[in-house]
């Protein structure tokens, strides 16, 4: 049996701070919007499809959030969930791009090639062209669709930007991770480039405007501009909270007394989020949508607990497959939902959004065969049970295998050293190598800036390949259960085969000099012509094309891209 530590406090002790405790109590700024008399809610009704705001936040923490008992200020949130329906069994993938990925599309990301990693800026990669996505299905149900904020699924190729993809609008970032207020984004020494995009166009005059205020702003003038008669899907994928960590002085002032520094601006900027999302519902309140709105939320992944993020009580964080990775912070919003103000344990998957969202739009499915997700809706609004009853968080076999994961060790059916997760049930199984394990009490219970005093360690078991836990019994993930129910983890690593079998080959090609910022005037942006298009999605099929023998032409331009390399190198030296 695991043996653990823990240093500094007992778990008894985080309860009678109230850690594990939630507030439903706190105050909310959403509640000061709705004060004038020509804002009063009328009956609600779904004589026209509503209007759809989808809001997805970047790495922030399951514990980060008022209502999960966080010191951290979220009234806006608090409020719309109170009022709403919290989805307290949600999920979502562990990175950026499987979480979007997954949204966009309502497939698993071993159906779509994109089961490792995340799209890097240099790779010839984008979200396969022949998925239908959401914004696409929107469009064709009669509804106008935009998106603010970060992208992550692939630019190499103007095909693959958020305009060709379903969006008539965008005002954000393609890549991963930039600047708040310059949008410089570095994908290593001296590869940096600018990356703030209106439309297909590089949006240079917005440099110097913080991008949390400054997609808020965009949203409400995008309502401002558009007549609420008319459906309207908005995805407001905020960059907020992920590093850099950055945000304006007045909302780190209020948590000065964080001894933490990194935990003091993250927190500002979760702030700062709320904030934005109580002018975006107080623009739908001011226009006319409300009445007729569905608000979802969303968080993208865990938190990065080195970052200042907190996913307490939960196991393990960002990029790990353990709940503080894959459970999310969700809720909707909306006059329309039938059951409100309550809690839901349904469970919700993130390619759930894909068939719910076009079900309310009255849109047309049955051209999308095959979709991961389930229509969540009557779950949502109604209370009724769940459609769904497994998750396939992922399997991934690129990842680097487990040392002491074998063939054997999975009943001869499946390699434990591969990294996979499932869930079927109040079961969830392991294999290969999870990530991070510990769990990590909120930073603010040390007054040591930057150290991990509280950190619980789990100081055996290290030399393990698969891992079992009754999630509804044991979400905290404590007690493993392999040894014990060896035909619970058959039965799931039956499961595992079933979906491996339906995978189709990982899309993960190599970095390009070619798409160089320098190269682009100075942006990260589209850089492939037609025929290196052509070239390099061949290239992209690695288990078909991998024994075939190289055309020459190929062979000439990798030459020429190494020998590019090599002087950009020189350069930077």
């Amino acid at each position: 049996m695991a043996v653990y530590a823990l240093t500094g406090f007992s778990l008894v002790s985080l309860l009678s701070f109230g850690y594990l405790s939630w507030d439903w109590m706190k105050p909310s700024l959403v509640a000061d919007v709705a004060t004038d008399p020509m804002e009063k809610s009328l009956p609600p009704t779904f004589s026209r499809p509503p209007h759809i705001i989808f809001i997805l936040t970047d790495d922030q923490g399951y514990h980060d959030v008022g209502y999960h008992g966080s010191d951290i200020q979220t009234p806006t949130l608090d409020r719309l969930a109170a009022e709403g329906v919290k989805l307290e069994n949600y999920y979502i993938q562990p990175i950026c791009t499987p979480s979007r990925s997954q949204l966009i599309t309502g497939r698993y990301q071993i159906h779509t090639g994109l089961q490792h990693s995340i799209i890097r800026p240099r790779q010839p990669n984008c979200l396969p062209l022949d998925q239908v996505t959401l914004p696409q299905k929107l469009q064709e149900a009669g509804y106008s669709t935009h998106m603010v904020g970060k992208w992550h699924l692939g630019f190499y190729k103007k095909e693959c930007l958020p305009t060709r993809r379903g969006f008539d609008t965008f005002l954000g970032s393609l890549t991963g991770n930039v600047d708040y207020y310059t949008y410089d984004n570095c994908d290593g020494p001296g590869v940096c480039g600018y990356d703030l995009h209106e439309g297909e166009d590089v949006a240079w005059d917005q440099s110097g405007k913080y991008s949390t205020v400054l997609y808020a702003q965009r949203v409400s003038k995008i309502l401002a501009s558009h007549s609420p008669r008319e459906p309207i899907f908005i995805y407001v994928a905020f960059q907020a909270v992920h590093t850099p960590l950055q945000s304006p002085k007045e909302y780190i002032y209020r948590y000065r007394s964080m001894g933490n520094v990194a935990r003091r601006k993250y927190a500002a900027m979760v702030t700062c989020m709320d904030e934005a999302v109580k002018n975006i519902t107080w623009a739908l309140k001011k226009y006319g949508y409300y009445d007729n709105s569905v608000i979802v939320f969303s968080t993208d992944n865990g938190g990065q607990t080195f970052s200042g993020g907190s996913n307490w009580p939960l196991r393990g964080r960002k990029g790990t497959y353990w709940e503080g990775g894959v459970r999310g912070i969700g809720f909707v919003h909306s006059p329309l939902i039938k059951r409100k103000r309550r809690t839901s344990w349904a469970l919700v998957h993130i390619t759930d959004w894909y068939p719910t969202l076009v079900s309310l739009a009255r849109g047309n499915l049955s051209s999308v065969p095959g979709l991961d997700g389930y229509n969540v809706w009557p779950a949502i609004s109604e209370g009724k049970e769940s459609p769904r009853r497994e998750i396939l968080h992922n399997i991934d076999p690129l990842y680097n295998h487990a040392k002491y994961g074998s063939l054997e060790d999975g009943f001869g059916i499946w390699n434990t050293a591969v990294q996979a997760s499932i869930r079927v049930g109040e079961w969830k199984l392991l294999t290969g190598d999870p990530g991070y394990s510990d769990w990590i009490p909120p930073q603010t219970l040390t007054n040591f800036p930057g150290s991990w005093w509280n950190l619980e360690r789990l100081t055996d078991g290290l030399k393990k390949s698969v891992w079992l836990f009754n999630i509804t019994a044991d979400p905290y993930e404590r007690y493993d259960l392999s040894d014990q129910r060896p035909d619970v983890v058959r039965t799931l690593l039956m499961r595992l085969v079933h979906y491996n079998r339906t995978a189709i080959p990982v899309r993960y090609p190599a970095e390009n000099p070619r798409a160089h910022p320098d190269f682009n005037g100075g942006a990260w942006g589209p850089w492939a012509s037609e025929d290196d298009v052509e070239e390099w999605e061949g290239i992209e099929e690695p288990l078909k094309s991998r024994n075939k023998k190289k055309k020459c032409k190929i062979c000439k331009l990798r030459s020429f891209f190494r020998k590019l390399n090599t002087r950009l190198m020189s350069n930077r030296i």
